[in-house]
């Protein structure tokens, strides 16, 4: 316990020192803060494009317009940038030799393992949250009527999806040993996700309907429970991913 607590504060300061914490921070918070501007400001941003004798008419804003942004924005564009923050998990360390010189003192394998798969998830979940936070306050400032259904649980699912990812890069980072590999390994890996989830019958089975189903949720129009089989399989997939890339790292030579 005490070399993973060593080992985890050493990931955690790491990721301060070469300013990927700040990176993701900085991303998700920009994220979270314009999602509900922009969803305030399109329709007049629209209006001022439009030309002579054009005219095109654009609903009122809502809060769930904030949202779909929000949502949007995280499942896309925040996802790829936590997978190329997290791309070098593990090539960085051997190709410094840092790693090696830890793991010939007598630091177990699994130890690094466990430890940087935490330190990916406590940065994942500080910068989500604070996303949440900022698009949380904003709506609530920009909209009437700002409750929603099923918020925190739709939160929840992309989170989850997320730890899910995390999960396959750092088994990608362990089988490819180098940063375009292991982003090689996940975009496959979501990929393969999306196509599965254009099936109907497998939509219900497939982790990718925790960040295609976020809006539906707050709408009513998928319910809760649809989500409890792929919330049940992300999670054995995390394990499945985790214990995989600690058994592949205990009999690799480095």
């Amino acid at each position: 316990m005490r070399n993973y607590i060593a080992f985890l504060k050493k990931e955690l300061l790491e990721s301060v020192r070469t300013y990927k914490f700040f990176v993701i921070i900085a991303v998700f918070f920009a994220f979270g803060m314009m999602s509900p501007l922009a969803a305030k400001l399109m329709p007049k941003l629209i209006s001022y494009a439009q030309k002579d004798g054009m005219k095109i008419s654009m609903p009122e804003p809502a809060a769930i317009d904030s949202w779909k942004q929000f949502f949007k924005n995280i499942s896309g564009m925040g996802i790829i940038v936590t997978a190329l923050i997290f791309s070098g998990v593990l090539a960085n360390e051997l190709s410094r030799g840092t790693l090696i010189n830890m793991l010939t003192k007598g630091l177990n394998r699994s130890t690094v393992i466990i430890s940087k798969f935490t330190a990916m998830i406590i940065i994942w979940t500080t910068s989500y949250a604070l996303a949440f936070t900022m698009a949380f306050i904003y709506t609530a400032y920009l909209f009437k009527n700002h409750q929603m259904h099923n918020l925190l649980f739709s939160i929840f699912c992309l989170w989850l999806f997320g730890v899910f990812l995390l999960a396959v890069i750092l088994l990608g980072g362990v089988l490819a040993k180098s940063s375009y590999g292991c982003l090689f390994i996940t975009g496959t890996a979501a990929v393969i996700l999306m196509i599965l989830n254009a099936f109907p019958k497998m939509q219900k089975y497939n982790p990718f309907s925790l960040s295609s189903n976020n809006v539906a949720l707050l709408t009513n129009s998928v319910k809760v429970s649809e989500l409890y089989y792929p919330i049940f399989i992300s999670g054995v997939l995390i394990l499945v991913c985790v214990i995989g890339s600690i058994s592949i790292f205990n009999k690799q030579q480095i």
